[in-house]
């Protein structure tokens, strides 16, 4: 299973999550940088630019922020302003963020095709469509020739399991690779959140003082059935002297429904917390109890997990 890193945060330097060197976090890795032209307002291409990224590729994004954002003039214009921030001639998958259902996907996707064909990214790549919106893309692409998706980007975790009903049949179906992000739900199994009431830790996902990225985290994940799960996940993990981060991550690795050649988007906001997260990916399956207690708590939270598409 291949991990990526993701980088955000465009409002903090990238140079507290990177090393000096300037190489890949763990040297036996090869470094799969996520990002979009989306997040914090378009700032981490630039500063992953500042970056001397010999050994890593980078991912981006276009998202339909307002109908219309996947005309064809907008996806190409956003890419290429993607690779201009980047300064780089290409990405290596290039992802439609979320459905603009304002345009047919045809006209997305012929767009999409030319700009494969310009050599502007390496691999075509869908995230936050339903299912049967794969379905469509894919069998639209096929219908005429184009490039298809080979890659989706999906949310994941132990206590957000939505897309693993439909989803994932259909990127079996349709031999496109899974990539799941959230594995630690946005932060919530870094466990210092108890209580919806409870104020965010600056710079944290949680942090609605800068942008909608806050605001958007806060209603996914800061709910009820969430903090009513969290005290079953804690009582085994301190049973076994396991962090819920670990807990989290392993569980992903070894008790989900991904195979060994997906992959699992890894998140940090410094070069320590990275090193912590790669760590504990790297460890071995879990306790049974602790696999039955995240199952229980997947259970509580229920309706209020959300859903894998927008």
């Amino acid at each position: 299973m291949s991990y990526n890193i993701t980088y955000r945060n465009g409002y903090k330097s990238p140079s507290n999550l990177w090393h000096h060197d300037d190489r890949c976090p763990r040297k036996e890795w090869s470094a799969e940088l996520d990002t979009a032209r989306v997040y914090a307002e378009g700032t981490t291409e630039e500063y992953l630019s500042k970056l001397n990224l010999k050994d890593c590729t980078i991912d981006t994004k276009v998202y339909p922020r307002k109908p219309g954002d996947h005309a064809p003039e907008k996806v190409r214009s956003t890419l290429k302003a993607s690779l201009e921030k980047l300064s780089r001639s290409k990405v290596r998958v290039f992802y439609l963020h979320a459905p603009d259902r304002s345009v047919p996907f045809e006209e997305t996707l012929r767009e999409i095709n030319a700009l494969y064909s310009e050599g502007l990214f390496e691999i075509f790549g869908l995230s936050n469509f339903a299912a049967w919106e794969v379905s469509e893309v894919v069998l639209t692409c096929k219908k005429n020739g184009w490039v298809q998706p080979k890659i989706y980007q999906a949310m994941y975790n132990a206590i957000t399991r939505s897309m693993e009903s439909e989803l994932v049949p259909c990127c079996r179906k349709f031999g496109i690779r899974i990539v799941v992000y959230n594995p630690l739900a946005g932060g919530f199994f870094a466990g210092k959140i108890t209580s919806v009431n409870n104020k965010p830790e600056p710079g944290s996902r949680f942090d609605d003082s800068k942008g909608n990225m806050g605001s958007m985290y806060r209603a996914r994940y800061l709910k009820d059935g969430y903090f009513q799960a969290l005290p079953l996940i804690k009582e085994v993990s301190e049973k076994h002297g396991l962090s819920l981060i670990e807990i989290a991550l392993r569980w992903v690795q070894h008790h989900s429904v991904l195979t060994p050649s997906d992959g699992v988007i890894l998140g940090a906001s410094s070069a320590a917390q990275l090193e912590q997260n790669c760590v504990a990916s790297e460890k071995g399956p879990l306790p049974e109890d602790v696999v039955k207690a995240l199952d229980e708590a997947y259970k509580i939270v229920g309706f209020d997990a959300p859903s894998y598409w927008r």
